[in-house]
């Protein structure tokens, strides 16, 4: 009985070990995983530059699906690593995506100006279903080019998105508004599209 007891608590480890194996290699890679991990919640991770030129090239890369599992550790404390980054003193931005911390993921944490108290929400697979046509000029920095901000003619003013949540609803909502540059701003970087790029249509859409 005590041989069998020992082999059943054994079997149990084994399978809680493979288990979050398999949470790991669904939601992140070994490496991404590593870097995460490698502190807790409360540690700011790397912001990616552009003036970094292999920071510059993972910036410029499309993310990939991530699965909503609130028993996904590492996903956890991403999250957590994600915001923890955005509300650090060196950056203190109104939103950030994952690849500006080397990570291709779909996950943006964006800063609600249109709620009361403007709340910090992460958003999860997050993409753009319409623009509005008419537009909005506005002043946009980002984390990931320091030291520079330009004025956009071309962000709409209204976007209807879809997104999951860390809870794994899947919800559709209208933003207006400043907000919604935000939401464009940050959706942008997952397709590895930065705000520069804009600047550059502009350039062209006035030449005469």
């Amino acid at each position: 009985m005590k041989k069998l007891i020992t082999f059943y608590i054994i079997s149990l480890f084994l399978i809680g070990c493979s288990s979050s194996k398999r949470v790991i290699k669904k939601s992140f890679s070994a490496k991404d995983a590593a870097m995460i991990m490698n502190a807790d919640s409360l540690k700011p991770m790397r912001v990616y530059k552009i003036t970094n030129r292999k920071d510059s090239l993972l910036l410029r890369l499309k993310s990939s699906y991530i699965k909503p599992n609130l028993k996904d550790l590492v996903l956890q404390n991403f999250v957590k690593r994600l915001y923890a980054t955005v509300r650090d003193s060196m950056s203190m931005g109104v939103g950030i995506a994952a690849p500006q911390v080397g990570i291709l993921k779909n996950i943006i944490w964006v800063q609600r100006f249109d709620k009361e108290n403007f709340p910090f929400e992460v958003y999860l697979n997050p993409e753009i279903r319409s623009y509005s046509d008419k537009k909005q000029t506005v002043k946009e920095g980002c984390l990931s080019i320091p030291n520079r901000a330009e004025t956009l003619n071309n962000r709409s003013l209204n976007i209807t998105i879809e997104y999951d949540t860390m809870q794994a609803k899947h919800k559709t909502e209208t933003i207006t508004g400043f907000t919604s540059v935000i939401f464009q701003h940050e959706i942008d970087h997952l397709n590895g599209i930065l705000y520069l790029d804009h600047l550059q249509k502009d350039l062209k859409d006035t030449k005469p």
